[in-house]
């Protein structure tokens, strides 16, 4: 890991950056004169001495210690000397890229549910993105004790408190012990929030958190596999059909699949009087909620007085049986009489 060191040009560099490794110490090791720092794309180099920082690059390229490092560097004052006698440094290595930690429950969280006095037992699993925030935090918190750093040293760091985040924002975002993978999204939001509070305070920065998927147990997942299959068939009665019909399909020449075949067509037939009654049902009450206009044959409302379509007066049903009207002004008259009483006009 870490150091390529020519002899002759004493070479001071990071050829082995890592995915998974956040930074590296140079350390143990003299600069002298004709000394060269190379940094790589995605690095930045830190000079430091005793644990003080004299210098940060963060521009990628081959540099000589003497002409183009040391005039940028606070405090070495080893180098007034003119490199006479090496100087002890260290550089500290910095991977600036984004680093993805996967994570998973260490063992089954259990949320609370209806029914379940010690809750339900559920695992999740999914991953966070995090970088360097705060070069100085890192330093002092970490770099002084460790010469590496990696993705493991994170995940190690947050396991312990992953699955008590991860109870706190399901409880709170949930909503439904069947519908956690729907609300994913917020209890995630909320993840990030808390993980970031937490690794802010060694450096770094939490810049997304996905959760790829819940695992319910066995018995559980059973019952909402079949809890969708009756909201996509609309109730128990027909997922009981379909059932039937799957089991037909797999088994055409059995028993099972005549009884079923016989007791779908009763139903059907059942199914086929039902309807026909409740068109007869649905007919009669449409005569008995409408009238015919006696001009235009246009339905009318049984509560219309005059037709929509042209106009004319409408005598309902019931009425005519026991009035009649004048056809010269339409007045309504009584069963036996012989002469209008509006108009004089002979009934």
């Amino acid at each position: 890991m870490g150091l390529f060191k020519n002899q002759l040009l004493n070479v001071i560099e990071w050829n082995e950056t890592r995915d998974d490794v956040i930074f590296w110490m140079w350390k143990n090791n003299e600069i002298k004169k004709n000394s060269r720092l190379i940094i790589r794309p995605g690095q930045d180099a830190i000079f430091m001495q005793n644990g003080k920082v004299e210098g940060v690059f963060t521009d990628e390229g081959n540099y000589e210690v003497e002409t183009e490092i040391i005039p940028f560097l606070s405090t070495l004052k080893g180098f007034k000397f003119g490199f006479n006698s090496g100087l002890r440094a260290e550089v500290l290595f910095i991977n600036t890229k984004e680093f993805l930690v996967r994570w998973g429950t260490k063992s089954p969280i259990n949320i609370p549910a209806p029914g379940m006095p010690g809750g339900m037992p559920i695992r999740c699993f999914g991953f966070y993105t995090v970088k360097i925030d705060d070069y100085m935090t890192l330093i002092d918190k970490v770099a002084g004790i460790k010469s590496q750093f990696t993705v493991e040293d994170i995940k190690t760091r947050t396991s312990a408190i992953m699955d008590g985040l991860l109870m706190k924002w399901i409880v709170k975002e949930g909503k439904n012990m069947f519908n956690l993978q729907v609300n994913s999204a917020d209890i995630a939001r909320g993840l990030k929030i808390d993980l970031d509070m937490q690794l802010l305070q060694i450096g770094l920065t939490v810049t997304g958190v996905t959760i790829e998927n819940f695992n319910y147990p066995e018995q559980v997942q059973s019952m909402i596999d079949k809890n969708a299959a009756y909201g996509m068939v609309g109730n128990i009665g027909h997922y009981q059909n379909v059932a039937m019909v799957e089991s037909m399909e797999k088994n055409p020449g059995s028993s099972i699949g005549n009884m079923a075949q016989a007791g779908i067509g009763m139903q059907m037939g059942m199914q086929m009087a039902k309807e026909m009654k409740s068109n007869m049902d649905n007919s009669k009450n449409d005569t008995h909620n409408s009238n015919s206009c006696p001009n235009c044959h246009s339905n009318v409302d049984n509560n219309a007085k005059f037709c929509p379509n042209c106009g004319e007066k409408i005598v309902k049903v019931e009425e005519s049986s026991k009035k009649k009207f004048c056809s010269e002004c339409g007045a309504k008259q009584d069963e036996n009489s012989k002469f209008c009483s509006e108009c004089g006009n002979k009934l």
